[in-house]
């Protein structure tokens, strides 16, 4: 799960290397914590966040075919 969000997220930023993802066991959920460089969070984050949103919701799917829940939170 942490592979992939951080395979994503290089990808959609200008400074790849600035991209780091921290994985927390929560009560029933994993929480991913995702960091890119300040320049590139509008990128991750896209208008209205649509780009957030679809990211979210790719990392849940893949999440439920395992049998687990995952959420993902884009920290400054």
């Amino acid at each position: 799960m942490k592979e992939l969000l951080t395979y994503v997220a290089r990808n959609l930023v200008e400074h790849p290397e600035a991209v780091s993802v921290t994985e927390t066991a929560g009560a029933g959920e994993t929480v991913l914590e995702l960091r890119v460089a300040s320049e590139d969070m509008g990128k991750v984050i896209g208008r209205q966040g649509r780009i957030a949103k679809e990211i979210r919701t790719l990392m849940r799917s893949v999440a439920q075919r395992k049998g687990t829940k995952v959420s993902v939170e884009i920290v400054d």
